[in-house]
């Protein structure tokens, strides 16, 4: 019987950032999670409470990328899951960078230019070449969150998650490349050799081969 398995996406992200996974359709039925726009006073215990609202399948298997992976550890504390897998994400508070944590303690992410997701258009038109156009509009296509009450919160919960230990049998796959999570501070995860923190989307033909063979043990 196949199993059911749900993908959140990370940070401002659309689920479009899982375009390119196929998981074999006889094993698994997949569904994608989006972002929805949370209440300012919102803790992020809170959201995954509104969050689970859309799992509609008992014992899921659960895969978060980046903050969704953060996302997905705190609904993974109140429903039962078969499985949990993180990519390019964090299994606690002393993975993050060292930045983040500087940022946490000054509250930076008070005064965090999230408006610049609204002026991608903007920087487009004044991207000096087209290299630059085009990674442009890339974000554009896939960070398609830009609700300024979303980033602010958002980035608030990231910096400030608090858990101490990775939850048991948690999968971490994490790219040695990846610059918003630098692999040096993670432990105990597959590495993906070259993965940055955008291999969802470049090291598809990775996942595709070994995704099945994990979310299966």
């Amino acid at each position: 019987m196949p199993v059911h398995v749900y993908l959140m996406p990370g940070m401002a992200a659309s689920p479009m950032i899982f375009d390119y996974i196929k998981l074999p359709q006889d094993h698994f039925i997949v569904h994608r999670l989006h972002w929805i726009i949370p209440n300012k006073e919102d803790t992020l215990q809170q959201y995954a409470h509104k969050m689970i609202e859309h799992i509609k399948h008992d014992n899921p298997i659960l895969i978060g990328v980046s903050f969704g992976g953060v996302l997905v550890q705190e609904i993974a504390r109140m429903i039962p899951v078969k499985k949990m897998v993180i990519i390019s994400s964090v299994k606690s508070k002393h993975e993050l960078p060292r930045r983040m944590s500087l940022s946490r303690k000054l509250a930076l992410y008070n005064i965090a230019p999230v408006k610049v997701f609204k002026k991608m258009d903007v920087l487009k038109k004044m991207a000096p070449n087209r290299w630059l156009k085009k990674k442009l509009a890339l974000y554009e296509k896939y960070l398609s969150v830009n609700d300024p009450v979303y980033l602010s919160w958002a980035l608030e919960q990231m910096l400030c998650w608090d858990q101490e230990e990775p939850p048991e049998g948690i999968v971490h796959i994490h790219g040695d490349a990846d610059t918003v999570f630098p692999h040096k501070y993670i432990k105990d995860c597959i590495t993906i050799p070259g993965g940055t923190h955008i291999m969802i989307i470049t090291k598809y033909l990775w996942f595709n081969k070994n995704l099945p063979h994990i979310l299966g043990n």
